[in-house]
């Protein structure tokens, strides 16, 4: 890669992470991190000024002139990437930014894969465990180039497979009956470990379903769990015109709403989201958050 550019490993290194420099919205709080992050960094709009910075990195520790184009399409390159796996998972991104606050997602990988990490871990570690053994017996070390492809093609693989895995459950929990009727929307979530089980959400008139979805084994759609859907209320409505809640229904794909009756005072209620099944690496968070608001 050097070859190409002067630090060319670096700069894809730093561009590839660059996007996420919006961690710094968390000093503002859980709401305003959750509010920023894959916002206007992470947008297809901004990533060509995110690439200058790693370029700017490599200039000061080069310490002398680059080849400034060929740097910032390295680091055009690296960047480009982090959007496109965040957008395969099921946190999903914020593309359009600033323009547009529509979240795209795939909703085919773990936000925290086991096999995506397993791959890549072990290109990283090669080289340093066969320059050990290498040591040992005092023979030339292999460089781990070939192995880091190899965990490149796997995850591209990889990501393909669950993609088509994910269309299949899309279409098993679409094709069948709930309730009577045809569902008004269905999704899968993916499961960390084992690509052919997927967790199944189906939106009904009235209704919501969970499913546990196996690729491998027949489909039964009474077998999910059901949680209906409250009436209108005014503790629904207060509840959505918080500030915390207006975020957090900006951000979560599915809510559940619970509107649980109190004995004091008299005729009022506790209304809460349930967060969205899609969203769990942030649901215990927001509602400890959100998720008793009393009105």
């Amino acid at each position: 890669m050097n070859r190409i550019a002067p630090h060319a490993g670096l700069i894809l290194m730093l561009a590839a992470n660059a996007p996420d420099l919006d961690i710094v919205t968390a000093a503002g709080g859980s709401l305003s991190y959750l509010n920023w992050h894959r916002d206007v960094t992470h947008s297809i709009l901004a990533i060509p000024l995110v690439a200058i910075l790693p370029v700017l990195v490599a200039r000061l520790v080069a310490r002398r002139p680059i080849p400034w184009l060929r740097c910032y399409l390295v680091s055009l390159a690296g960047a480009a990437t982090h959007p496109l796996l965040d957008w395969t998972n099921v946190y999903g991104v914020r593309l359009l930014a600033p323009v547009s606050r529509e979240w795209f997602r795939g909703d085919f990988t773990y936000v925290f894969d086991v096999w995506i990490w397993m791959a890549l871990g072990l290109a990283l570690v090669w080289p340093w465990l066969s320059r050990l053994v290498s040591s040992e017996i005092g023979a030339k070390p292999a460089p781990g180039r070939g192995l880091a492809i190899a965990a490149l093609c796997f995850v591209a693989a990889y990501d393909a497979g669950r993609f088509t895995l994910h269309q299949r459950a899309l279409a098993v929990l679409d094709s069948r009956i709930y309730a009577g009727a045809a569902p008004v929307r269905v999704a899968a979530a993916p499961n960390p470990v084992n690509p052919f089980r997927w967790t199944g959400i189906v939106e009904g008139d009235g209704f919501w379903m969970l499913h546990d979805v196996n690729l491998l084994e027949e489909f039964d759609p009474a077998l999910g769990r059901t949680y209906y859907k409250p009436e209108p209320s005014p503790a629904l409505e207060a509840a959505r015109s918080s500030k915390e809640f207006q975020q957090y229904l900006d951000f979560a794909q599915y809510v559940y709403w619970r509107v649980i009756p109190l004995d004091n005072p008299e005729g009022g209620a506790t209304s809460g989201g349930d967060g969205s099944a899609l969203r769990a690496s942030h649901r215990a968070a927001l509602h400890r958050r959100c998720g008793g608001a009393r009105r």
